[in-house]
């Protein structure tokens, strides 16, 4: 999925921490300030990965899917995680075939103007003996 940073940092600017608040958490918001001179960039690869998100879950953000039931996070090496709660967690259960678990894969990037993300659902078989 691709936002328009510019478009994001006028929604900043517009209405600040009640968007912040209704669309991050608290760890992405905490993540998108940190980065003074990317806060715009960092806000909107998160958007970007959230409508990929919903997509890959098939639903885009409807059957009451929120937008902080995903959630980007990062692991200490710096690689982007997409975190599902409520009901996007119920959507990727209820979409994962017996006998599997759900990876999802998430790529983030930016080149001005444009953020970018990619959101790919595995269906990963579970070896026998580990459910």
């Amino acid at each position: 999925d691709l936002c328009n940073i510019e478009r994001i940092e006028a929604t900043l600017q517009r209405h600040g921490d009640r968007f912040k608040e209704r669309v991050f958490t608290e760890t992405e918001q905490r993540k998108a300030e940190s980065r003074v001179h990317a806060v715009a960039a960092t806000y909107a690869k998160r958007w970007a990965a959230k409508e990929a998100c919903s997509k890959a879950l098939g639903t885009g953000l409807r059957m009451g899917i929120a937008w902080k039931d995903m959630a980007v996070t990062n692991l200490r090496s710096g690689q982007p995680v997409m975190q599902v709660t409520g009901w996007a967690a119920e959507r990727l259960r209820s979409m994962t075939p017996a006998g599997h678990e759900a990876v999802i894969h998430v790529t983030l990037t930016d080149d001005h103007p444009w953020a970018q993300a990619f959101v790919v659902i595995e269906a990963r078989p579970v070896a026998p003996g580990h459910s």
